[in-house]
């Protein structure tokens, strides 16, 4: 599965999301922000996007009101051990009250990865960071097993939070 993402006005992205009523699409968007995800077996429809490969996804964007982004760099030799642990996750995430859907994403233009999940609201989200499950799937970070003594990170990983405005 192909992940596409731009930015652009919300005026210009809602434009553009229903011209293709038929597409796999979520706009979102926060205070600094507007995105539109495309979510394809085959080419995107944006002319200029940042493109991903689904190495592992979990449920749907159907039904999801809240969306995080956590982007990590990875060395080009961290690669293989970056994907194995996530294609070996807990999968816990998944069974969370609130959680709509995951997708890791391999990046075809860059080192960053995306880590995206989908909520139906920001309250679940906040239950998830705050649940044992989390902390269970995070544990093995500060360990000499955990990815982090492996030096794969080519710099420091962030989050970006969006809302996903209902549609009318």
């Amino acid at each position: 599965m192909n992940l596409y993402i731009t930015s652009g006005t919300y005026e210009y992205l809602k434009a553009l999301k229903e011209k293709y009523p038929s597409e796999n699409m979520i706009l979102m968007q926060n205070p600094e922000n507007f995105l539109l995800i495309h979510e394809t077996e085959g080419i995107s429809i944006f002319k200029e996007p940042r493109k991903y490969e689904a190495i592992d996804s979990s449920g749907t964007m159907n039904h999801a009101g809240f969306a995080v982004l956590n982007h990590i760099p990875v060395t080009d030799e961290g690669r293989p051990v970056f994907e194995y642990r996530f294609k070996n996750r807990s999968r816990t995430i998944e069974n969370q009250p609130g959680f709509a859907a995951i997708r890791v994403l391999r990046p075809l233009s860059s080192n960053t990865y995306i880590i995206l999940t989908l909520w139906e609201n920001e309250q679940g989200f906040e239950r998830w960071q705050k649940s044992k499950a989390f902390e269970k799937a995070h544990d093995k970070k500060e360990t000499d097993a955990g990815v982090d003594k492996q030096k794969i990170f080519s710099g420091p990983s962030y989050i970006t939070k969006y809302v996903i405005p209902k549609e009318k």
